[in-house]
């Protein structure tokens, strides 16, 4: 099991040390990241009370020296990542757009929407749909920052993406942080948990580069297909019940890579 895990963590954590080199994040940092992050987990292990420093050494390996001070650290500033309140609501107000009859023409395209109308949909009428605690202009200021509205001569919000995607590499992150760490949440949990939850990946080792090029637009749009139908199918279920106790949070995530391709597959050591 052992080593099956360090491969695992071989292939899960390559892509994080590539990108934190080239960020300029040392290993030195990673390190004492990571020792907080195990001091963390640990302190949230036992619910009757505090470990004591000596029971954190030893389910961390960490040194007692360094317990105090990492248990300070904890304390005073580990932060989990947060989504903005205007990026969150305006993915929000996004998937609300894509995905409502009234705000959308014959062809299932998003119409253009007026800030305020009396007589149709707006980008007001969206925003109490969601029940947004913003205003909808700061939503609608968010939105056209992030460049996925534009607005027309006539004053109209224009969609020019169907997802909300910042520009800002500080919100990318946070949304990596999100939608990754439950991807990985879910994967932990599959190892073990009972039910398992859905997990899949479609995988084709040997495409031609056209054929993959072709694919793409049609892959986006089954993703984009599937996931506005469940956002108009639950999300009303959501606003009524989400005072309610015991609400469950859940993410429904696709993604999609590509890379060379291998075309020999490593030799094994059957000796």
């Amino acid at each position: 099991m052992n080593a099956a895990f360090q491969r695992a963590l071989d292939r899960l954590l390559r892509p994080l040390v590539r990108y934190a080199m080239a960020q300029g994040f040392t290993f030195v940092a990673f390190a004492e990241l990571l020792k907080t992050l195990y001091v963390d987990e640990a302190l949230h292990r036992t619910t009757d009370r505090a470990p004591t420093g000596s029971e954190l050494s030893l389910v961390t390996g960490i040194h007692r020296k360094d317990i105090k001070r990492l248990r300070a650290l904890v304390a005073e500033s580990l932060q989990p990542a947060r989504l903005g309140r205007g990026a969150h609501r305006g993915a929000q107000l996004i998937a609300a757009w894509t995905t409502s009859d009234d705000t959308r023409d014959a062809s299932g395209r998003p119409r253009r929407l007026p800030l305020h109308s009396e007589a149709g949909p707006s980008i007001e009428t969206l925003a109490r749909r969601i029940k947004a605690d913003m205003r909808p202009r700061a939503i609608l200021d968010e939105l056209i920052r992030a460049h996925v509205v534009a607005i027309d001569d006539d004053g109209c919000a224009r969609l020019l993406r169907s997802a909300y995607v910042p520009e800002a590499p500080e919100e990318r992150l946070d949304f990596l942080a999100h939608n990754v760490g439950d991807h990985m949440a879910c994967a932990f949990h599959n190892l073990s948990g009972d039910p398992p939850f859905l997990e899949r990946a479609l995988y084709l080792d040997a495409l031609p580069a056209d054929v993959a090029a072709q694919a793409r637009p049609r892959i986006e749009m089954a993703a984009d297909r599937l996931l506005q139908d469940l956002h108009k199918d639950l999300n009303p279920l959501e606003c009524v019940h989400k005072d309610v106790a015991g609400a469950r949070r859940i993410r429904v995530g696709v993604y999609y890579y590509e890379d060379n391709a291998l075309l020999t597959e490593p030799t094994e050591d059957r000796t």
